[in-house]
């Protein structure tokens, strides 16, 4: 089995719903938090219009605080999603390793989220993705609604793959599936990925799970089977895209590496450590997360003390 990978989106998809902003020094502090649990894959924030998501608005400023103070750890990536031009002129500008950029199967929510349709959104993203690969920096795009929208219903199988084959078309081998309305179910997963396998064994697959139907995890464990390797989960199990029409929380980072790591893998991250952060999250918002283990506590460590 190829090396499993946690993509914590948590301080982009985890905030971007929430309407207390959290200071710059908060979220300093969590993201320490990750690295210290051995997370080191994570998306720091989104260079969007800060009227529409005041959330991201201190975005450039965090990655230039690690850039600047040196204290980003040797092999760290540091994530951010782009929708624009100009939002991947910031990003070159600031040190992001990582550009996420990526395009709705549903038109409808395309042009809520970004005010194009499904083909217009496609082309501006293979356009952006080569200029990012020019910049020699690495890359994942995305097809949000893959498994549904909660405007349109089903999306339709032949929809998906045609926007697979243009991306493979332009060369891009790092291609991620999100569940943005949170409709997927296993089946259909394992379905989808097998498809885009076939079509090129090399592509390295992301899948991004929301919990709206309470089945994060099983979809993770779907795509786990067919070979994808990374996850992308947020602590405390925050989230939810603010242009969806029913808005629910991402797969839970701490849930899924606890699940993981009862399989022996992921045996790197310190749960503890993570469990520590979102407990700090919890405090934050005043309210209690919807994390399992948060509540319930590891089995995994339980095991070990015996």
């Amino acid at each position: 089995m190829n090396e499993i990978k946690i993509h914590e989106v948590g301080l982009r998809d985890g905030l971007q719903i929430e309407k207390q902003v959290v200071p710059l020094e908060k979220k300093i502090a969590w993201l320490e938090g990750l690295l210290a649990a051995g997370i080191d894959m994570i998306q720091l924030g989104s260079f969007v219009n800060p009227e529409k998501v005041p959330q991201m608005a201190d975005s450039d400023r965090l990655f230039q605080h690690f850039s600047r103070s040196g204290g980003k750890p040797s092999g760290a990536v540091f994530s951010g999603l782009v929708l624009n031009e100009k939002g991947l002129e910031r990003g070159l500008a600031c040190g992001v390793d990582l550009f996420c950029m990526g395009v709705s199967a549903s038109d409808t929510h395309s042009r809520k989220n970004t005010g194009k349709s499904t083909e217009e959104a496609t082309g501006q993203i293979i356009a952006m993705a080569q200029a990012a690969m020019k910049a020699q920096k690495r890359i994942q795009v995305s097809i949000q609604s893959a498994f549904g929208c909660g405007f349109e219903g089903p999306i339709p199988l032949e929809r998906i793959l045609s926007i697979v084959d243009k991306y493979l078309a332009a060369g891009i081998r790092n291609i991620s599936l999100a569940d943005t309305a949170g409709h997927a179910y296993p089946p259909q997963v394992e379905a989808l990925y097998g498809e885009i396998l076939k079509r090129d064994g090399q592509v390295e697959l992301a899948c991004h799970f929301h919990n709206t139907y309470g089945l994060g995890l099983a979809n993770c464990y779907a795509a786990l089977r067919t070979g994808v390797t990374y996850f992308e989960s947020a602590l405390g199990g925050l989230g939810g895209c603010p242009f969806t029409k029913v808005a629910a929380g991402n797969v839970c980072s701490e849930d899924l590496v606890h699940s993981l790591q009862r399989q022996g893998l992921l045996e790197s991250v310190n749960l503890e450590k993570l469990l520590e952060t979102a407990r700090d999250l919890g405090r934050f918002f005043e309210r209690e997360l919807p994390g399992f283990i948060l509540k319930a506590g590891s089995i995994v460590n339980f095991k070990k003390a015996q």
